[in-house]
């Protein structure tokens, strides 16, 4: 089979293509024939430079047939559709996904659909849920165009969200996050600036909660973007850091949100969140948008893609 490895750290010009042997499903190991990869920002910055690169090779969001199952597998069974996270060699034409990982496609669904709802979807409705929301509340999510963001654009509005703004990197992306269901567009460089100004000299009014999924330079002016009484909820792997001040002065709480501590610790609170994005999708109320879907051996391209921020929605690979 063929699989995407990378030696040493870099752009996407380090990936590569190799032949290797189909691996063998473990215990509680699902092996499946690959239809779609979702390419994710972490995975890009992993292979930027995020520490050695491991023989296991890429991770990612996968979806395909089962085709073999490994032992003290329960509740899953040979050509049944599932979609899942898998921890390495998920840029493959074969991928071997842990069972308790795996969540089932239902039918009517692509594996497209998938790739791009179910991670995605499952990080942008936890990071909203980590805010504890109130009907009618304010929403603003950073990186609204992005493959987690533009879900948590129409989650927001599905839940009952009041007024979403969306803010991104570039202007040309505002009629797509309008059309997702947001009020109000804005680029980051309109988001206020700490200790500047008040709310008049704002943009859009003050909000009860900021989903952030970048992080960085940019974790400022979201704070500053916060009602009194507003919650940050922090999900992005870009780091960053808040003074306290700006939060004390108008009582703002900043809330960290990692999936796979949800994974790990609720796994029952994890597969109520799949229900609830496979009923929006299936009720037409959760629609992921799919950017680019591009050969497995044009992995380097996806990256680029990702790393120039160019993308409205999910970037997926589809082995051939």
């Amino acid at each position: 089979m063929r699989r995407v490895r990378y030696h040493e750290n870099g752009g996407p010009e380090v990936l590569c293509v190799e032949e290797t042997d189909v691996p063998r499903p473990g215990p509680g190991e699902l092996l499946l024939r690959t239809e779609a990869i979702g390419v994710t920002l972490p995975v890009v910055r992993k292979v930027r430079g995020g520490g050695l690169p491991l023989p296991a090779g890429l991770g990612g969001e996968v979806a395909g047939e089962i085709v073999a199952v490994g032992p003290d597998v329960t509740g899953f069974a040979v050509g049944e559709r599932v979609t899942g996270l898998c921890f390495g060699d998920g840029y493959a034409d074969y991928s071997l996904l842990r069972s308790a990982m795996a969540s089932p496609v239902p039918e009517g669904a692509s594996a497209t659909d998938a790739v791009a709802l179910v991670r995605c979807g499952l990080v942008a409705l936890g990071a909203y849920e980590a805010a504890r929301p109130a009907e009618g509340e304010s929403v603003l999510v950073t990186a609204a165009a992005s493959g987690a963001g533009h879900l948590a654009v129409q989650l927001a509005k599905a839940r009952g969200a009041g007024r979403v703004v969306a803010a991104v990197g570039s202007a040309a992306k505002a009629d797509f996050v309008r059309s997702l269901g947001a009020d109000e567009v804005v680029t980051y460089d309109e988001l206020p600036a700490p200790g500047g100004p008040g709310a008049a000299a704002m943009p859009f009014e003050p909000v009860d909660i900021a989903l952030d999924a970048v992080g960085g330079e940019l974790l400022s002016p979201v704070v500053a973007s916060l009602a009194p009484g507003g919650r940050l909820v922090a999900y992005s792997s870009g780091g960053g850091t808040i003074e306290a001040y700006d939060l004390l002065v108008g009582a703002k709480s900043a809330i960290g949100f990692q999936m796979a501590l949800v994974a790990r610790h609720r796994p029952a609170l994890m597969e109520r969140w799949r229900q609830e994005l496979w009923q929006l999708f299936t009720a037409g109320r959760l629609r992921p948008h799919v950017h680019a879907e591009l050969p497995l051996e044009e992995a380097a391209t996806a990256h680029a893609i990702i790393e120039s921020r160019v993308n409205r929605g999910k970037v997926v690979l589809r082995p051939v």
